[in-house]
This record gives C-alpha cells, structure tokens and sequence, in this order.
C-alpha cells in the first residue's frame, strides 16, 4: 500500500470512529419501544434527520429548509432546483433526504452527479460513511453493507439500494439496479467558475444533462430530480435547469429585509464577518445568487496624489440615501469631489449598508475633515420619498449641535444608467477623473471601485455609488459653470460704415 493509500485508509477510519461515537444507541431498549420510534421518527422527517444525523444537524432549520423537504418527500415525477447560498446547508440537507428516502424504501437507484467524477465522489462520501459506521442506521434498519458490492462511488445495500457517482460528461447509459432504473438523481455543483466561463462549454454540459442524464429515469416510473447550486453565472447549468424546473428555490444569505435567512445558524455579525472579506462581486455571486460579470461602462480606474484641500475652489460632498431602512438591502453613499483645473477628484467616499445615523456622521466626518481650508457645499438626493431620509439626517445633525446641514438636491434626474455612463465614462477614458490614491485601500472606495467597475446596463449589481459621483459631478459642474465669469470680446469695427 503507497503512503497516500494508507493516509486515505486511516482518514476513513478516522470519520467512521466518529460517526460511530456520534450515533450511540440505548441497547436496553424493548423491541415495542423500538418500533414505535422508529415510526415516529419516519413520520417526522425532521425528527429522523436528527436522530439518524445529530453532526450534520446541529442548527435548527429555517423554514425554508422545512418547506423544500417537504416538497422532494411529498412529490414524484419532481424536478426541484435549489439555488442556495453558501452556507445553507444544500448538500447536507440534499444527502438526509436522499438516505430518509432509500431506507424507508421510497427508492432504490441514487445517481450523484457533479461536475467531476472526483466531486462526485467526495458528494457522495458521506452517505457511504453513515451507511457503514451510524450505529443508529444499523440498530434500525439492519446492517447495509453488501460485501463485492461496496466500492467508493459505486456502492450497493444489502437492502438492494444502489449508490452511483457520475462526473458531467460521463456516460450513465445503462445505470440499473436489477430492473430499477434511477430514480433519484442528485446534481450538486455541476457547473464551475471555468465552464460557466465559455458558452460552448456550459451547452456542451447542459446537453449531456439534458441527452443522456435525465432520460435514465423511467419515464413511467416515480423519480425525482433535486439540482443543487449558486448562479454562478447568467448562462449556466443551473439557469438553464432553472426554465425545466417544476419548482424553483432560490435562496439568499440574507432576505429581502437583509436578515439571516438561517439566524439558527448564521448570525448577523458572522454574516458581516465574512462579506468584509469579500469583494462586492465575490459576494454577490457566492451568497446573493446575483453573478457579475466585468462592466461593460468602466474598465479600469485611475488614482494619483490629490491637492490640497485650500488649492480646491470649493468641494461638494453627495449622498445617494437609498430609500430602504435596512442595513443590508441597498447601499447608502456620500461621495466628496472638487474640481481641478479640467480634471474631477474623488477625495473621499463613504459606501455601505447601514442605517441614516451613520450617514450623518460620514457628513459629520467630510465637514471636520475640511475644517474651513475651501467653501464646501453637502447635498443630498431628496427626491420622491428620500426627503424622509434627509430629514431624518439633518434631525439627527441638528439634535448633535454640529453647526451645519445638508441640503436637498431636488433636480429631476433621467435613466440611472444612462446618466452615470454618459457623464462619468467619458471623464474617465480621457483621465480627468482620479480617485485619491491615499484611499485606495480604504474598505470603502474599494466597494465604490467594485461598483464601478461592474456597472452595466442591467444594473444587476448596486450602483449606488457611481450614482452619489454622479450626482455630486453634476452638481458640482453647475456651480462652477455659475462661478466663471462671462468673457467679453472686443466688437470687430464694420468699416462700410465709414
């Protein structure tokens, strides 16, 4: 046996040792007792799971988790796509649904399917662990190891229920137990960060799901189909699993009111935690099932040394409010810029998911950071609803005795996109829109960067930092178009007259 032989062989052991300390059973219990647990337990999914499963299920589950387990118990002739967040469970919730089906013998024939033949193996290690070392399992339902039938990624029960692991692209043509032919099949993660990359590749995949997967299953049959994954991408597998769908789960880290959607689980500040060392794009793709791709507007920023604050004829500081009250929906942003000869500065920005006593201190901050070395104006958008947020920042200014107050910006303003494109990109292709370079690691102008750099006309990712630049731009462009003073020329001499 080579070393790396012996290492995966005492891995093994190692899980099995502790399944095994993990599932004690009651030997003193009475054969009534014990059958009538055990039909408890199989009338209560979430009970069972429990039971059967108490290292996977050590956080109470959402509702939602309870509701998709209802649904792929309940239904036959199913097609479920679950595009879950990191860190919701999908693949443990998936595995104790699939063992709760195949030994309560609802099926008989598994395909794991993920986008190697590796993945799918390592998918599918934890049912080959529980079925051989949870003392639970064995105690209850007999034991399920079936010698010459027992190897890694393809494995059989004594109880006749067959396990299979398949990487897309390899043939599962011919997969039967006996006569059974699938169904259950588990597709967990199939596309990739690369696949999703080349069109050409996710439909060479998606016609192997569609040409040689899914036709496995008999058609008269009871089978079910649970596709798991994040939308990684807008063309995808999943996207495309997402139009054949009889029911559709998408779930994000947070809900629409930016809660944990698993707070039994996943707290606000773990959640918090974890984004601040993400990229914008990063989080959005990996827990907000959002994908961003590169902008189509911005391709790269420019940062240099600013000047100093009293070589600005003045500054102008702009918040985007944001209108939603939650902390984690839309961002609230306060940019602060000053013109340079021909060139626009961002000195500095403040961008963030929080709530309208922070952005009265960012305007507190901008107002002590200029101290009087330039005139310096604040304006906030305050259109439609957003006067309530500007009240509420200049109550907030006021109760604090601080001296000054924000402005309303009240102009009517056109299509978001179109705007911040057709002001914004021109002064940055020509370089006359520098970023502070002393900022530069600053969380924030890294999200104002982020935002930026993925703004396209869809508008999938959050803009509202390109809108508090813009906005602050504009504004800013007017005022110094009412400072330069109109020029007069000497009349040119009509000498017909003379």
């Amino acid at each position: 046996m080579k070393q790396h032989e012996r290492y995966a062989l005492l891995r093994w052991e190692e899980l099995k040792s502790n399944i095994r300390k993990s599932t004690t059973i009651d030997r003193n219990e009475t054969a009534v007792k014990k059958k009538e647990r055990i039909q408890f337990l199989e009338s209560n999914p979430e009970d069972w799971f429990k039971y059967y499963f108490p290292d996977y299920y050590f956080s109470e589950p959402a509702n939602f988790h309870k509701a998709a387990t209802r649904r792929i118990l309940n239904n036959v002739k199913y097609y479920e796509v679950r595009a879950w967040s990191r860190e919701l469970a999908k693949s443990t919730r998936s595995m104790m649904e699939v063992m709760y089906l195949a030994l309560t013998g609802k099926i008989r024939n598994i395909l794991v399917v993920s986008w190697s033949n590796d993945n799918a193996r390592d998918l599918l290690e934890p049912f080959m662990l529980n079925l051989e070392a949870n003392q639970r399992i064995i105690n209850d339902y007999g034991s399920q190891q079936k010698p010459g039938k027992w190897e890694t990624g393809n494995f059989k029960t004594l109880q006749g229920v067959s396990f299979r692991a398949i990487g897309a692209g390899e043939s599962p043509r011919g997969t039967k137990n006996e006569h059974a032919r699938p169904d259950f099949i588990l597709i967990d993660d199939i596309d990739t960060d690369k696949t999703v990359r080349n069109q050409e590749q996710v439909k060479k995949v998606w016609d192997w799901v569609e040409r040689a997967l899914i036709p496995t299953v008999s058609v008269s049959g009871n089978w079910r189909i649970l596709f798991n994954g994040n939308i990684i991408a807008k063309y995808s597998c999943i996207t495309k699993a997402i139009e054949m769908a009889d029911h559709v789960d998408i779930i994000n880290i947070r809900d629409k009111k930016g809660k944990s959607t698993w707070p039994q689980k996943n707290s606000e500040e773990d959640i918090d935690k974890i984004l601040s060392k993400l990229s914008y794009k990063a989080q959005q793709g990996e827990y907000y099932n959002n994908p961003i791709t590169e902008g189509t507007v911005f391709k790269e920023l420019y940062y240099k040394r600013i000047q100093p604050l009293d070589h600005y004829r003045f500054l102008l500081a702009y918040g985007d409010p944001s209108f939603k009250e939650s902390r984690k929906n839309d961002y609230k942003a306060v940019s602060l810029v000053g013109p340079w000869h021909d060139e626009w500065h961002l000195l500095k920005c403040f961008l963030d998911q929080t709530g309208t006593a922070q952005m009265a201190e960012w305007y507190k901050f901008i107002y002590d950071y200029v101290a009087g070395k330039t005139p310096l104006y604040m304006y906030m958008e305050a259109n439609a609803t957003q006067d309530i947020i500007l009240n509420q920042v200049n109550e907030y200014i006021f109760k604090n005795n601080w001296g000054f107050m924000v402005s309303g910006d009240l102009r009517q303003k056109g299509d978001k996109f179109s705007r911040i494109e057709s002001l914004l990109e021109p002064m940055n292709r020509n370089q006359k829109l520098w970023f502070n370079e002393k900022e530069k690691d600053n969380p924030n102008m890294k999200r104002m960067e982020d935002q930026m750099l993925s703004l396209e006309p869809a508008l999938s990712a959050h803009d509202d930092g390109p809108d508090s630049l813009h906005g602050a731009i504009s504004l800013a462009k007017e005022k110094v178009a009412l400072m330069v003073p109109p020029t007069f020329g000497q009349r040119r001499r009509n000498i017909k007259r003379y």
